[in-house]
């Protein structure tokens, strides 16, 4: 147990350690007291200190329950690319939840972590009491399509960039200066404030060595590969059964189409969309007080 100094400027008990599922043990780091809510880092190759210190604001609420997916940051040891696939993704939620001792789970997913919260929702409705979709990523092939669309129309000149630094060898052998050269290009038209940029691009390789980064790209494709790059993948005709209260937070300048949020929010029954207005992928971070109210007000309902 350590005292940390959490973005809301109190201090707060921290509690990290590991949890097991079959072949591997993953970390994560709990904080806070009250209603449980478990957060999903997006990625899926980062881990989920980038959402740090800002998602700690929740903590005079909520009890928070963060960790790393398999693969990935403080859970990268002994695990290899094949070792994962979106049901072992799915199956390792479920396990959290179990080793928690919860009967369901309130889940907030940001960005990827949005499409993984989906998969665990619409498989196993009766343990989620409650959804939260920041920034989500597309549910379905044709939304990814629309995505990479919109954004090679909108953003040529950094699409371009990431290419020329995906084709050096540095990059290749997993740089952590590179990697976040690249990261800096991909997230520049979301996050216009460079604080903002700097503080995230920073942060995603916590914990990660040269390696971790490779090995986390080899989980990212395969992961990709079982979901969005499949013609037939669409989650969205699976959320129209989903009956858990379930909340959509958009940026207006979002990569993402907001489009691919809307689609998600009328899939869902009575899910509620919050469109922010001068906010980017990143609202826990870029508007954070609307945030805090839209997921307490949320988390309010029965």
């Amino acid at each position: 147990m350590i005292n940390e100094q959490i973005a809301t400027g109190c201090c707060r008990s921290v509690h990290e350690d590991y949890f097991p599922v079959p072949g591997a043990r993953l970390y994560f780091r709990e904080v806070g007291n009250g209603t449980p809510l478990v957060i999903l880092h997006g990625g899926p190759d980062f881990n989920h200190s980038y959402l740090l210190p800002d998602m700690d604001r929740l903590s005079s609420a909520f009890r928070l329950i963060y960790y790393d997916q398999r693969g990935r940051g403080k859970s990268s040891r002994r695990v290899a690319p094949e070792d994962v696939n979106i049901e072992s993704e799915v199956d390792d939620l479920d396990r959290l939840r179990q080793y928690f001792g919860l009967n369901a789970l309130s889940i907030l997913g940001h960005s990827w972590g949005g499409v993984l919260a989906m998969e665990y929702a619409t498989r196993h409705s009766d343990h989620v009491s409650h959804l939260i979709l920041m920034n989500t990523a597309p549910a379905c092939h044709a939304d990814l399509m629309r995505f990479r669309e919109q954004r090679q129309a909108a953003e040529a000149e950094s699409l371009a960039k990431m290419r020329a630094i995906a084709g050096t060898l540095a990059y290749a052998e997993g740089s952590i200066e590179r990697d976040a050269e690249y990261y800096r290009a991909h997230f520049s038209a979301t996050l216009r404030r460079r604080e903002h940029l700097e503080r995230v691009v920073l942060s995603l390789r916590s914990h990660f060595a040269p390696q971790d980064i490779l090995k986390a790209r080899g989980i990212e494709d395969r992961l990709y590969a079982q979901t969005w790059l499949s013609p037939e993948y669409d989650l969205l005709a699976k959320l129209r059964q989903l009956k858990a209260p379930t909340l959509v937070i958009h940026g207006e300048h979002d990569l993402v189409p907001l489009d691919c949020a809307r689609n998600v929010a009328e899939a869902v029954p009575g899910a509620r969309l919050v469109v922010l207005s001068e906010c980017g992928h990143f609202a826990y971070l870029e508007r954070p007080v609307e945030v805090h109210s839209a997921i307490v007000e949320h988390l309010s309902r029965c």
